[in-house]
């Protein structure tokens, strides 16, 4: 930035000027003219010194100009705004508060939740593509926004969006009541004996998805699904006796497992899981499953680039900072969550592709 000259900031306060000053000066400088006999007359005086007094004033007015204009383009210079389909106390509500909290430091501003609830993300993605594609509005985005974006339950396409940072790799986990099965070997025996019922959250989705491709590829009986409003009540109805089985996140069911309530049986997962290390995975039984609930981050595909690396940046140094490191540990997740927009996109990418193979599979979607 171009900074004002030693004449004009001898004239100026923070680069406004003080025309008492500025007058002053000139006042003085044509009296001195005057009294070393310089023969011009007093009003031609004026009308010189007036002219510098204009110049100098103008070249302040052009610099403070300046100054307004480049703190203007500076991003960002208002709240930025995070879409998300959750409502308050949600996972994916809290991942995007506990992202924020050192967020809003990295970015230099800051930020806030906006809850837009309803047709398994369809609300939140329809109203994000209404919004400016200028970095003041962030979406998050999981496995279930894939699975409504396969349906065609929404406007948004995955080549509408750019993808910024990946934030959580949350195993899905089928639980029971603690005591109802002995072991992960008695659970699937139960099922192909006669059919079970799973609670989920929502239809069509990632948790009943993961409940029928878990029965139909360890060859057990096709499971009734019984869907719930959120994690929190499935995990009280678990234990109340109202379904056989959940498909939950550690997270979900954090309280529960820790008071003896509920019991993890299988994890749905590559690999087992740091805060689970004693339950086996899916594919340690030979059953070729494996499902998370993945969520991260995108912006507008049109996000200007420099607004773009800058929310990439200061997320993902957000993410690796212990506060919200500690968060996953509290959940039983690890480091490995957080990807940056490489890996994030690759995955966005195959996320859709196998949701829709999975719900056309399961006659979700022809």
């Amino acid at each position: 930035m171009k900074q004002p000259n030693d004449k004009i900031s001898q004239f100026s306060v923070f680069g406004i000027p003080n025309t008492e000053k500025l007058l002053s000066y000139f006042h003085h400088k044509s009296s001195q003219c005057l009294r070393c006999g310089n023969n011009i007359t007093g009003n031609k005086m004026k009308k010189i010194m007036l002219k510098k007094f204009l110049t100098v004033a103008s070249a302040t007015v052009i610099s403070v100009g300046g100054i307004s204009t480049a703190m203007a383009s500076e991003y960002p210079s208002k709240t930025v705004e995070v879409i998300t389909h959750a409502g308050n106390g949600g996972g994916t509500d809290v991942t995007s508060r506990m992202m924020m909290i050192r967020a809003r430091r990295e970015l230099g501003g800051d930020m806030v939740v906006i809850n837009k609830k309803g047709g398994g993300g369809a609300v939140a993605m329809d109203h994000y593509l209404k919004q400016p594609a200028d970095g003041y509005s962030i979406l998050t985005f999981t496995i279930g926004h894939a699975a409504t974006v396969a349906k065609g339950k929404t406007k948004l396409k995955l080549s509408d969006v750019r993808p910024i940072a990946r934030a959580t790799d949350d195993p899905q986990i089928l639980m029971a009541k603690c005591g109802a099965y002995d072991s992960a070997a008695d659970f699937v025996a139960a099922q192909k004996k006669s059919a079970i019922s799973y609670g989920t959250t929502h239809l069509g989705n990632i948790d009943d998805v993961s409940a029928f491709m878990f029965t139909k590829k360890g060859g057990m009986k096709t499971p009734k699904i019984i869907p719930f409003e959120g994690g929190a009540e499935l995990a009280t109805q678990l234990i109340a006796g109202a379904v056989d089985a959940a498909v939950l996140n550690l997270g979900e069911a954090g309280s529960q497992i820790d008071a003896g309530d509920v019991c993890p049986i299988v994890v749905l997962a590559d690999k087992r899981m740091a805060g689970l290390p004693d339950i086996s995975t899916a594919k340690e039984m030979g059953i070729d499953v494996s499902f998370s609930t993945v969520r991260g981050f995108v912006i507008h595909k049109d996000t200007p680039e420099a607004t773009a690396k800058k929310i990439e940046a200061s997320l993902m140094k957000a993410m690796k900072h212990s506060v919200y490191q500690g968060y996953l540990t509290s959940v039983g997740l690890d480091a490995g969550s957080v990807a940056d927009s490489e890996v994030w996109g690759e995955q966005l990418a195959t996320m859709v592709v196998d949701m829709e193979s999975a719900l056309k599979e399961l006659g979700f979607i022809q």
